[in-house]
Order: C-alpha cells, then structure tokens, then sequence
C-alpha cells in the first residue's frame, strides 16, 4: 500500500497537492479562517474559536488580526503573546512555529510549501513542504516573505518587504531581497 499525499507531505517528501483528503483539510482550514475574519472582534477574541481550535497549538495572549489565511491550520504553533498583524498569510504545509512574543506585521507571507521544478511535476501538482520556524522576540517587518526550511533566531529582525531565503542568526538585522545581513547582534 502506498503512503497517502497528506502521510508524504508529513514526512517531508514530494506529494501532490490534489488530493480529495488534502483538500477536504483545506475546506475545514478554509471555514475556521473565514469564521476568524468576518467575526467581530468583541466576538472573535485574541484568534477566534474554530481557528483557535485548528491551529497546532497557541500560547496565552497569542493574537492574530484579521483577515488572515492559513492552508491546514495544524501546523501552525504560536508562542506566548505571539502577534500577526492583519493580513497575513501562512502557507503551513509543514510546521511553522512562531516563538514567545513575535511581531510579524501586516501581510507577512510564510510558504513552506515548494513546487516541483519541472513543469511536468507543477502540472501534477507535486512539491514539497519545509519548515519554518521564527525564535522568540523577533520582529517581521510589514510585507516579507518567509520561504519554506528558514530559521529565524530569537531577537532577529526582518526589514519590510524582505524576501528571507537564508536562515537568520539570533539578534541579527537582514533586509532586501534576498535578505541580507546589515547588523548583527
């Protein structure tokens, strides 16, 4: 018997995105988010209650602004007082964990998932998901973009409208796209 896409996308090996058990998660994730982002925010809370109970796991006073979209939702992991400003979006096919008292800013976009090179694999819908994982009391700014298998150190900051394809040292300053280093700890 072969391993489902959702067993392969788990455990970090090629699968492919069209799948009916994929996207039967992906409706579920689709519903929690739309609840999150039409809910007032007296009635919504710090992250409204289907996502709250979507999502991997959320430390207390982890916040998230609407409106906000994920892919899956369960992969996702807030630290304590984590906060996502409106706008952004999370492409969680692997892991993303956001530590203690992150900031990302408006319309930070994180992609773990790759697609495949070659035009025959895009066409089946095939590629890869990559972790992502952001230390505690780091700063996204507003607009950058987090590419899938990046790590960014605790007290680092990302300038605005970065495109972070590198992994990011503790309390070092990296702006531009690519990113680049401009100040380190």
């Amino acid at each position: 018997m072969s391993a489902s896409e959702r067993t392969k996308m788990i455990a970090g090996e090629w699968y492919t995105c069209i799948d009916n058990d994929l996207e039967a998660l992906r409706v579920i994730a689709r519903d929690a988010v739309f609840e999150h982002n039409t809910l007032s925010p007296r009635q919504r809370g710090n992250i409204g209650p289907a996502l709250s109970a979507l999502l991997g796991s959320a430390g207390e006073r982890a916040r998230i602004e609407a409106p906000f979209h994920c892919a899956y939702g369960f992969n996702i992991h807030l630290g304590e007082g984590a906060f996502l400003n409106a706008g952004c979006t999370i492409l969680d096919t692997a892991p993303v964990r956001i530590g203690q008292r992150t900031l990302l800013g408006p319309n930070v976009q994180i992609y773990c998932a790759e697609h495949h090179k070659e035009a025959a694999g895009r066409q089946a819908g095939l590629e890869i998901a990559r972790a992502v994982t952001i230390g505690d009391s780091a700063w996204i700014g507003g607009s950058a973009i987090i590419l899938g298998g990046i790590s960014i150190g605790d007290g680092a900051i990302v300038g605005a409208g970065a495109v972070v394809t590198r992994d990011v040292p503790d309390n070092t300053t990296v702006v531009g796209n690519p990113a680049r280093a401009v100040k380190r700890g």
